[in-house]
């Protein structure tokens, strides 16, 4: 087998083309995260399809590109609707989209602010998977990996909307890898820790000013491991997770974040 780099130096552990002839769908890949899976996805030979919100994003050179607001039914209909035409349906389906600004404390958070919350980091999965499982069905396969957060192991007040609603989205993957699995489809979840990413950056910053005292997450910690995480970290784990590598592999929720975060 030959490895392919990630651009850092490190190697996926997936072969060359070992994806070729699979046709993936990634929300949120056009920056941090999401554009480092769908690099990776690439490199292995997937056919790769990426949305964001805004028509002026730009994908990884290789992907195709529809702008797309996953929180609402009517944008993942139309994101649903634009993989059937162009790739006939997916083989894996990653959701990456994701995110809420910190707030001073719970009480801050207002309604709306709950309920976007809740269409970006859970429901937006639920919609898509709805549109998209039944093919995975009819061919009895598929991999489908939800971004979670490795926050929800310590739920903080300014980020409870964000937290809350990943929480869900954990309990939702565990329930839809059962239902899935007789046809052949893994769904599994990863949980990224403090990953350096200009959003990730813009967050923080925010929530130190929002709350000196609780310091803000504003003086960097140093997970276990030494160091922040890179995006191609958390990218090497969902392309793990969506190769044959990991074909008995589902209901799985793998967590990177250097061990910053305690278990249990």
């Amino acid at each position: 087998m030959t490895d392919i780099g990630n651009g850092n130096g490190n190697k996926t552990g997936i072969g060359v083309r070992e994806l070729a002839g699979k046709r993936a769908l990634v929300t949120g890949g056009t920056r941090g995260i999401g554009a480092a899976v769908v690099r990776q996805l690439l490199d292995a030979g997937a056919e790769v399809l990426t949305t964001a919100r805004s028509a002026t994003s730009t994908a990884p050179e290789g992907a195709e590109f529809v702008a797309a607001d996953v929180r609402t039914r009517a944008g993942a209909q139309a994101l649903a609707a634009a993989v059937r035409e162009r790739f006939g349906g997916v083989d894996i389906l990653v959701h990456n989209a994701g995110g809420a600004a910190p707030h001073a404390g719970t009480s801050a958070i207002s309604d709306e602010e709950w309920q976007d919350a809740l269409d970006l980091n859970f429901l937006a999965s639920v919609r898509l998977d709805s549109l998209l499982v039944p093919g995975m069905r009819e061919r009895r396969s598929g991999a489908i990996v939800h971004v979670s957060s490795a926050a929800v192991l310590t739920p903080v007040a300014p980020f409870l909307h964000y937290v809350a609603a990943k929480a869900a989205l954990e309990a939702y993957s565990r329930g839809l890898a059962l239902e899935q699995a007789p046809f052949g489809i893994r769904v599994n979840t990863v949980s990224p820790g403090r990953v350096a990413t200009p959003g990730g950056e813009a967050t923080r910053e925010e929530w130190a000013r929002l709350d000196p005292a609780s310091g803000g997450d504003g003086t960097p910690t140093v997970p276990p491991l030494g160091r922040e995480g890179r995006p191609d970290d958390i990218a090497d784990a969902v392309l793990f997770l969506v190769s044959d590598r990991a074909s008995w592999l589902t209901e799985s929720n793998l967590i990177v974040d250097g061990g910053e975060f305690p278990r249990g």
